[in-house]
């Protein structure tokens, strides 16, 4: 990924291997990005909650969310509920986060506006 491309418009590529773990001072560079997500799991993965009115929008941003994910070949843990959906982003085959993540959660706050 270049710095030149927003994240919400980059797209994710295979990543395997600890080599593709981000360093904590790269995520730090990247969370200004998508400010509305938080780390967990001592900086291993994203989380966000967002909030819908009802139920039938939470699930229309859970099936854009499954395209979208399906597109980039990059899947999140999600928590759906009736009002909310919590979206986790971890990638697996690096042991925490990649760059990956970082893209995939700014194409799911473009998804929520």
């Amino acid at each position: 990924m270049t710095d030149l491309v927003p994240l919400s418009q980059a797209h994710c590529v295979p990543r395997k291997g600890s080599e593709h773990r981000l360093t904590e001072a790269r995520i730090r560079e990247l969370l200004p990005d998508v400010p509305a997500w938080e780390l967990a799991e001592n900086g291993h993965a994203l989380v966000r909650t967002f909030r819908f009115p009802d139920y039938y929008r939470t699930m229309a941003f859970v099936n854009a969310l499954a395209f979208m994910a399906h597109r980039e070949d990059h899947h999140p843990d999600l928590g759906v509920h009736y009002d909310r959906c919590v979206v986790r982003y971890s990638t697996h085959d690096v042991g925490g986060l990649s760059e990956n993540d970082f893209i995939c959660a700014a194409r799911a706050d473009a998804l929520a506006v």
